[in-house]
């Protein structure tokens, strides 16, 4: 994890798009959208049905390697409300795990709002720690610092003659989009419109790499 301060407070962010809040011991992740591959298999769109599973264990390897003692899932941690009755047993018994252990909340979205618990924690529509305003998608009319999910950002370049993309954080003064942590989920350009909307000017993509926080100014 590499670090850096936002709204006077260390965080240390990983390349898998986790941000650790050693002051509370905490964890914030957004976007699992956790059995997302089973809600299109109902659909008749057949995936894959690992996903869970696999974003479930990248998750416990965070939390192992950061000592969190709690976490906060910003949002669309399912991709329906009752995406938690779908867990195969392997994913919800490591689920039902790491919610026993932690301090767990979970902060509802546009996609599990509605959710009714049945793996642990607890839930919120948004809260506040330290002044920070933790919520699912960003509000441009709040002046509060603020941490959200909602948009998946990625950072698009060209670079020596190929195509590159990495989750990355989205940042100003008072507002910080994480990527999303899901293993099945795409993402949305860093520079997108409705991402800047939300933000304002003076924005920055922070992407995270083994040994340092890389930042890429990102024009209105």
């Amino acid at each position: 994890m590499v670090p850096f301060s936002f709204a006077g407070q260390d965080f240390s962010a990983s390349v898998d798009g986790a941000l650790f809040w050693p002051r509370h011991k905490a964890l914030l992740v957004a976007d699992l959208h956790l059995e997302k591959a089973s809600w299109f298999a109902r659909l008749g769109q057949m995936l894959p049905p690992y996903d869970s599973l696999a974003t479930l264990q990248a998750l416990d390897r965070v939390i192992e390697a950061s000592g969190a003692t709690a976490l906060y899932c910003l949002g669309d941690s399912f991709h329906d409300r009752f995406g938690c009755d779908r867990l195969p047993d392997d994913a919800r018994a490591l689920l039902k795990s790491m919610t026993a252990r932690l301090d767990w909340v979970w902060i509802t979205g546009n996609h599990d709002a509605g959710f009714v618990d049945h793996c642990g924690g607890r839930i919120e529509q948004e809260m506040e720690l330290d002044g920070i305003i933790l919520r699912h998608e960003a509000d441009p009319a709040d002046p509060r610092p603020e941490m959200s999910g909602h948009f998946h950002p990625k950072f698009r370049l060209h670079l020596k003659g190929r195509n590159v993309s990495r989750r990355c954080f989205v940042a100003t003064a008072t507002k910080l989009i994480l990527p999303a942590f899901g293993s099945l989920t795409g993402g949305l350009d860093a520079h997108h419109p409705e991402i800047i909307k939300k933000v304002g000017p003076g924005a920055a993509a922070l992407v995270p790499v083994t040994d340092r926080l890389l930042r890429f100014p990102i024009a209105a």
